[in-house]
C-alpha cells in the first residue's frame, strides 16, 4: 500500500449494534485532514488524505442502537480494497451471544486485510476483529468491561489490560484501542501514522482531542461479574463482600464451603476465573477506590479499613491493580471533581 499518491479509501463499518456519536465522530475527523485547519488559518485546503464512507453489509438504512435512522454510503461489495478498515464501538451485551452477522463482517474484513489493509477498532469493536483471527497470538486491548469475554471467546488473544492502543502484527496493521473515548487516541495514532505527526497536532488542536496516555486501569470496575450457576461459589461471594477485611477471608469462604481447601480453589476459579484470593484483593481494592474518591482519609487508615495491616502492601497491590499509585488516583478524582464543579 503506497501512502500519498491518492485518498485513502476508508471504511468506518456501519451495523445496527454499532455506536452513532463514534462513528461519525470518526468520519468527521478524517474528513478534516487537510482541510479544516487551513480553512480556520484562510489558507486553501490541501489534498485530502482520507476517503472516509460508511459501509454496512447491503448499503440499506438501518437502525442504531438508540433507534434513530442512519443511511450509509454505500454497501461492503462497492469497496473490496479499502486502505483502512475501523470498526467503532459495538452496544452488545457481553454475556450474550455475537450476532450471526458478525461472520459476514469478519470475512470482509479478513479479505481486505489480506488485501493489505490496516485493520482497526474502538472499544468493544476487538470482539469483531478477533472473529476474523487476526488477533490470534496477537497482543491486543479492548474496553475493561470486555476484557472477560474476549478471553473466553478467544483464548488466543493476549489481552493487555493496562493499554489504551496497541498495533500488532506484521507492520502493525491490526490496530485495538481500549474504552469507547479512546476513538480519539486511535484517530491520532492514525493521522500521525499516515499524514505526519504536524497533521496529527493540527488536528488535536482543532477538536480538543488528547490522549489518555495513562492507560485505562484506573477507570475499572476490577470486579467484572463473570456469571456462573454455582451456587455453592456464589454463597461465598455474598459472604466475603461483607468480610473481605476479615485477617483471612480465603480461609473463612473455605470453612463455610464445607470443601477441602485444594476443591474450593479448583471450583472458585472454574466459577469466577479468578483465585479466591484474587478475588478478595479486587474486592478490596473496588472499595478503597471508593474511599479514595470520596473520603479525606489518610492512605493508612483506608489501607487498614479495606484489610491490611502493612500500608506498603496495599500499595503495592493498588499499583498494580489499578496502572497507578493510589495518592495518584486521588489526585486524578479530585481534579475530575473539580472539573465538574467549574462547569
Amino acid at each position: 500500500m503506497e501512502f500519498g499518491k491518492r485518498p485513502l479509501k476508508t471504511v468506518v463499518l456501519g451495523m445496527p449494534w454499532v455506536s452513532t456519536s463514534i462513528s461519525f465522530s470518526i468520519l468527521d475527523v478524517l474528513s478534516s485532514v487537510g482541510r479544516d485547519w487551513q480553512m480556520i488559518h484562510g489558507q486553501p485546503p490541501v489534498a485530502p488524505v482520507f476517503e472516509p464512507r460508511l459501509l454496512s453489509i447491503d448499503g440499506a438504512p438501518y437502525l442504531d442502537p438508540n433507534g434513530r435512522s442512519i443511511h450509509p454510503d454505500g454497501a461492503l461489495a462497492d469497496c473490496d480494497a479499502p486502505d483502512l478498515v475501523i470498526v467503532p464501538d459495538l452496544h452488545i451485551d457481553p454475556n450474550t451471544s455475537l450476532p450471526d452477522a458478525f461472520s459476514h463482517f469478519a470475512d470482509w474484513i479478513r479479505q481486505a486485510h489480506e488485501r493489505g489493509a490496516i485493520v482497526t477498532s474502538v472499544c468493544s469493536g476487538a470482539l469483531l476483529l478477533a472473529e476474523t483471527g487476526l488477533l490470534d497470538q496477537a497482543d491486543a486491548t479492548t474496553h475493561w468491561g470486555f476484557f472477560d469475554v474476549m478471553t473466553q471467546l478467544y483464548p488466543g488473544v493476549r489481552l493487555r489490560r493496562e493499554r489504551i492502543l496497541v498495533p500488532s502484527g506484521v507492520g502493525h496493521r491490526v490496530i485495538t484501542a481500549g474504552g469507547a473515548s479512546a476513538w480519539a487516541d486511535l484517530m491520532l495514532y492514525l493521522i500521525q501514522r499516515l499524514a505526519g505527526q504536524e497533521e496529527a497536532r493540527r488536528i488535536a488542536k482543532i477538536y480538543l482531542l488528547q490522549t489518555h496516555d495513562e492507560g485505562q486501569l484506573h477507570y475499572a470496575s476490577l470486579l467484572i461479574g463473570r456469571q456462573h450457576e454455582d451456587r455453592l461459589v456464589s454463597e461465598a461471594q455474598v459472604w466475603v463482600a461483607d468480610n473481605y477485611a476479615a485477617p483471612n477471608p480465603v480461609a473463612g469462604m473455605v470453612e463455610r464451603s464445607g470443601l477441602s481447601e485444594r476443591s474450593f480453589l479448583r471450583r472458585f476459579r472454574k466459577a469466577t476465573g479468578q483465585s479466591p484470593l484474587e478475588y478478595v484483593q479486587t474486592l478490596r481494592i473496588e472499595e478503597a477506590k471508593q474511599m479514595l474518591e470520596t473520603t479525606d482519609l489518610p492512605m493508612d487508615d483506608i489501607a487498614a479499613e479495606v484489610g491490611y495491616v502493612e500500608s506498603s502492601s496495599f500499595r503495592r497491590l493498588f499499583r498494580k491493580l489499578v496502572g497507578m499509585t493510589a495518592s495518584a488516583y486521588r489526585r486524578q478524582r479530585a481534579l475530575n471533581a473539580r472539573a465538574f464543579e467549574r462547569a
